[in-house]
């Protein structure tokens, strides 16, 4: 399982700022070394945003992306998050999303992405799982 917050430790440039979002939004950087997340957020939240703000300055983002960067941000933070080893093993039982992303320790949001995202040999071994005799 990705450990952002480990990954986070060894960037010692990046400071992490917990406020009270203004706008509602999860978290924000600037592109270099501050994360500002919301002390509000859950620890499932927490680890999500922190992992797609760490894909951000990764990638020397600052201020708003347009929707491209940010689809391919978000796709990121999926695919770190949620291993498809991962995927298969949970979502052959999981009834629902919300019940797929509490088993992989993420936001709904993240596991709808994972799926919306999969590669051609990603769906077919999702596929062959699926059709596994239970």
């Amino acid at each position: 399982m990705f450990d952002p917050w480990g990954t986070l430790r060894a960037l010692t440039h990046i400071t992490i700022s917990w406020v009270r979002m203004p706008d509602g939004q999860p978290g924000r950087t600037d592109g270099r070394g501050v994360i500002w997340l919301d002390k509000r957020l859950q620890q499932v939240e927490r680890r999500c945003t922190i992992t797609h703000e760490m894909i951000h300055v990764e990638r020397g983002h600052d201020g708003c992306q347009r929707p491209r960067i940010e689809y391919q941000v978000r796709a990121e933070t999926a695919r770190r998050l949620i291993t498809i080893d991962d995927l298969c093993r949970h979502g052959a039982w999981a009834h629902n999303l919300h019940e797929l992303a509490e088993e992989l320790w993420v936001t709904p949001d993240v596991a709808q992405d994972r799926l919306d995202t999969l590669t051609d040999d990603e769906k077919d071994h999702l596929a062959a799982v699926e059709h596994q005799p239970r």
